[in-house]
C-alpha cells in the first residue's frame, strides 16, 4: 500500500535527509514545511495519510502543531533528537500515532506506529 507523507521540521537538511530515506522505502514525500502555517496549508493542499511532525520547530510547539494538523491528517507522527521519556507523558496526551526518534525513522517504524 502506497503512503502518501508530508515532513515538517525547521531543519532543511534533516527535511532533504529524510525525503530521500521514505522515497527510497517507497513512501511519497508529498510535500515539507519547516513552519505550522506551512504546514497546514499543505496538509489541505496535499492531503497526505501522515504527516511527521518535529516536537523541536523553531520558535513553535511541536505538539501544538500535531494538534491543529490532526484534523485534516489521517495519522500524525511526532519526530525527535530528544528522547521519548524527555516527552513521554505529553507525547502519551497528544493527538499523534506515536513516537519516533529521528534516528530511527524508517518506513517500517512508521508502518509500525501506524498498524494494519
Amino acid at each position: 500500500m502506497s503512503m502518501r507523507c508530508l515532513l515538517v521540521d525547521d531543519s532543511a537538511r534533516f527535511l532533504e535527509a529524510a525525503r530521500a530515506l521514505l522515497e527510497r522505502g517507497g513512501v511519497q514525500v508529498v510535500g515539507v514545511a519547516t513552519t505550522g502555517a506551512e504546514a497546514f496549508a499543505r496538509a489541505v493542499e496535499l492531503a497526505p495519510d501522515v504527516a511527521l511532525v518535529d516536537i523541536d520547530l523553531d520558535g513553535e510547539n511541536g505538539f501544538e502543531v500535531a494538534g491543529r494538523l490532526a484534523g485534516s491528517v489521517p495519522a500524525v507522527i511526532l519526530i525527535s533528537t530528544h528522547s521519548l521519556e524527555d516527552f513521554q507523558e505529553l507525547v502519551a496526551a497528544s493527538s499523534a500515532r506515536g513516537f519516533l526518534h529521528k534516528s530511527a525513522l524508517s518506513v517500517r517504524a512508521i508502518r509500525e506506529l501506524l498498524g494494519p
